[in-house]
């Protein structure tokens, strides 16, 4: 009896092994190094499900396996849907928010996502900043890190079309708008933002890549 446990729970831990290699491959690893809140509530969920299940003799090996298919199917369609449907997009994921414009900081950007000023110093502080008039743009990232662009770079780091979607902040920290943008795409035969997998303006130029690959 004993001995049937122990191999019930050794199949379990092997097929929630190759299940969770699988789903990795499938999602385009990132799980591994997760960008957003959803990338890191699959690893608490997926880690319940399996550490949950596998001493439990209460469910059976077919219903293990259903319940993680399940939980693949749900990831892959809302992984498929924040791709494709902006608004699903940006509930999910978020967008980065700017809290320093100009050496200025946003008070009410900060309340948006939930920072105490001992929090912004820190994040500063770790940043090397001593000093919010130096800082041309705080930005906190999906995954609450928080990037600082200086008055001295000239380059945005930031792509300007993302997934087809047009950067409003990147805009605005350029001094452009979508009309402009719309029409260094056309200067490259590009007719739609949509089309575009990934655009950066870097050197006085902007380089865009297409989901065609060109």
């Amino acid at each position: 009896m004993e001995i049937d446990f122990y191999v019930n729970v050794a199949l379990k831990l092997i097929v929630g092994l190759i299940f969770i290699t699988l789903l990795i491959n499938f999602t385009g690893k990132g799980n591994l190094a997760p960008t957003s809140a959803m990338d890191q509530l699959q690893n608490y969920v997926l880690g319940g499900i399996i550490g949950g299940v596998i001493y439990s003799n209460s469910i059976s090996m077919a219903q293990y396996i259903v319940i993680l298919l399940m939980w693949a199917a749900l990831i892959l369609t809302i992984r498929y849907a924040k791709t494709h449907v902006r608004v699903i997009g940006k509930y999910i994921d978020g967008e980065p928010v700017t809290i320093i414009k100009d050496g200025k900081l946003l008070v009410q950007n900060c309340l948006k996502v939930n920072l105490t000023a001992k929090e912004v110093d820190f994040k500063l502080r770790t940043k090397g900043v001593s000093d919010i008039a130096d800082v041309k743009r705080g930005i906190v990232e999906q995954n609450g890190s928080l990037t600082v662009i200086s008055n001295e770079e000239k380059d945005v780091r930031y792509p300007v079309i993302v997934d087809g979607r047009p950067s409003s902040n990147v805009l605005d920290l350029m001094g452009r708008d979508t009309d402009w943008l719309d029409r260094k795409l056309k200067e490259q035969g590009i007719s739609s933002v949509r089309d575009v997998y990934m655009a950066r303006y870097q050197n006085g130029k902007l380089q865009a890549v297409t989901y065609s690959g060109k």
